[in-house]
Formats: C-alpha cells, structure tokens, sequence
C-alpha cells in the first residue's frame, strides 16, 4: 500500500506518517518546494507518478513562503484542487479539518447537525474547504480533530503550549469553564488511517467526553511529576466538545486515570 500525506513535518502528519510505515505502507511526503499547491498540472502529475491508494491531506500554512493570501491557498485551494485531483484518479482522500470551524461564541457539545459558522481566520478556510471537498469529491473523507496531546512538548501540541506558559509565565492557568475538544495524538492518528477505509462523509474525533480544561492539565501536570504551578480560572467559557457515535476515540481517562 502507498500514501501520499501532505505537511508530513507536523505534529500530526508525522507520526501518522510513522504509523502508516508501521503497517506496512509506502509514504510519500509532499514536497511543496517540488511540487508547487499553486500548480494544478503540477500537482495532478505528482500524484499520478505516485499512485497512492490514499492521500491524507494535513497541511497547513505554518511555514508562509510570502505568497500573497497563502493561509487561503494553502487550506482551501490547494484542498480544492486535491479533492478534484484524488476523484479523477480514483484515490482515497482524507483531509483533516478542525473544531475551529465554531466560533467560541457557538454553543456545544457540537454534533454532526451543528452547523459550523466560524466568520473568519483559520476556521472560516477549514469550514469553507470542507463545503467544496464534498461538492469535488462525494467520496472523501473529512475528519475534524481538536486540539492534540503527546507526551513529548513539539509542534502545536497541548503539553508544549504548558510547558511554554510555564516557562514564560511561572505558572498555567487553565480554565474551569472550558471543555475542549482534544485527544490523544497516537488515537488519533490510528483513527485517521480507519477512516480512510470507512464511509465516505464527515467525521468528529473528540475523546473529551465530559472534562474541564483545568482538570485535563491537572492529570496531564500530575502524568508528568507535577512540573507546573497550575491555577484555575474563569477567563475562557467554552463547550468545544465533539460527538460523534461512529468514532469512539479511547477516552481522555484511560491516559489519565487521576481524571475524575
């Protein structure tokens, strides 16, 4: 089997990059440097020269090159043209979108009813990709994930932004009042290559079933020898939360049994 993932250098593209390897896959990282997103024959030819059974679409616009409007390049045109590209050739398309598709002034627990209405930022292009996603590829596969935890403090992950309060701060302030959607990154990258097989259509990966901000980073401070000086709050009020029966990510409780 081969994969092509795009933003293979991320926090989630490369350790699903290792777990596909895991299980025997070829995986091809899509070098933007090579094949240019603003180049359809370009991209259109990698991928047939490749000819992967799937291509998990990940990326983002974290490193800009100065091209102009590249955040809406990057997460809604080059997706545009990838749905299109995977349809004509008959490969499996997943692309990973996000809870920031609801504004924080939504109300959740958010379900597949919910109808995302981020205004604008990173959220709106996500929202906006995944409406021409279906209208390119019916048979694709979207996945929204919220924020991820590892237990190694890199990228963009949770345990890095509280080592980096704590380092700039002295302290983590975590919200009572917020319940955000998240999951545990090795969960969630074994998720993805599920759905890859699974029914085309829209996907919530969430294993928050019902915790608190501050009572996740207090598990996360005590799994990780009680490091942080963590304070609770009341500034951010937000139910994040994502259901979705069809995907049942381990819960956050089975990594951090102290959770209540």
């Amino acid at each position: 089997m081969k994969a092509i993932v795009t933003g293979a250098n991320g926090t989630v593209g490369s350790r699903l990059s290792e777990h596909l390897r895991s299980h025997g896959f070829e995986v091809v990282s899509w070098d933007r440097s090579r094949v240019p997103v603003d180049d359809y024959w370009a991209m259109e030819g990698f991928v047939r020269s490749v000819a992967p059974d799937v291509l998990f679409h990940l990326a983002t616009a974290s490193r800009p090159t100065g091209r102009s409007n590249e955040s809406w390049l990057v997460n809604y045109e080059w997706t545009s043209e990838l749905a299109w590209i995977t349809r004509q050739q008959g490969v499996r398309f997943v692309f990973s979108s996000t809870a920031m598709v609801f504004s924080d002034h939504a109300r959740g627990p958010f379900t597949l009813d919910s109808v995302p209405e981020a205004p604008e930022g990173y959220g709106y292009e996500k929202r906006r990709a995944e409406e021409r996603i279906f209208q390119q590829n019916p048979e694709a596969r979207v996945a929204r994930l919220g924020w991820q935890i590892d237990d190694q403090p890199s990228g963009n992950n949770m345990l890095a932004s509280l080592e980096a309060q704590m380092r700039e701060r002295g302290r983590v302030e975590a919200s009572t009042r917020w319940f955000p959607a998240c999951s545990f990154l090795d969960d969630t990258v074994r998720a993805l290559l599920a759905l890859a097989w699974a029914e085309p259509g829209l996907y919530m990966l969430d294993a928050n079933e019902r915790w608190t901000y501050y009572e996740i980073v207090r598990a996360l401070n005590e799994r990780h020898g009680g490091r942080w000086q963590v304070e609770p709050t009341e500034h951010f009020v937000f139910d994040q939360r994502m259901m979705d029966d069809r995907v049942v990510l381990p819960s956050l409780k089975t990594r951090l049994p102290s959770l209540g």
